[in-house]
């Protein structure tokens, strides 16, 4: 008499549910490596801040190239709370949480007026940022993703206050 079910202790006798989450993760890997490879908007942090229209393996945000540089003041919607920053390269502005962490990024969305980036920092975490932009000197900000082990959400809105100090 033979059997179609494995043996219980196989490398073979798992649940249909776990077979499926292993099976999911294996393709969701192989789709994420694959968008990579065949994608030129995954870059460094070091390509990602090379110029002011911020250049992700070749691909600039458009929506980024039309922000005026200088001092901005970020207001956080759930709190009010502020934060002034200098921005000489409005690309920083994707990784506000993982400022200096080394980074790839993806690009999801790129229009005139408004920009998505997935980014992932090895050993650090990864977050995902759209920025909107109303005008030169206006926008809204929404990033989220997971910094050293903690998830973070945030929303701002950000207007231009003049030159860097």
């Amino acid at each position: 008499m033979t059997h179609d079910r494995p043996l219980p202790g196989s490398s073979q006798a798992q649940s249909p549910r776990r077979r499926t989450g292993t099976v999911a993760v294996a393709l969701a890997s192989v789709v994420g490596l694959f968008a990579m490879a065949v994608d030129p908007a995954v870059s460094t942090a070091s390509d990602y801040e090379v110029s002011a229209s911020s250049q992700a393996g070749g691909q600039s945000l458009a929506a980024l190239a039309t922000l005026e540089k200088g001092q901005w003041r970020l207001r956080e919607r759930n709190s009010n709370a502020t934060r002034d920053i200098c921005v000489t390269n409005p690309a920083a502005l994707v990784q506000l949480r993982h400022s200096n962490a080394q980074c790839s990024h993806f690009v999801i969305e790129n229009t005139a007026n408004q920009a998505t980036v997935h980014y992932t920092c090895p050993g650090h975490g990864h977050g995902r940022t759209t920025i909107s932009v109303e005008t030169p000197r206006l926008i809204q900000l929404q990033t989220q993703g997971v910094i050293d082990g903690a998830p973070f959400s945030s929303e701002f809105e950000g207007r231009r206050t003049g030159n860097c100090r």
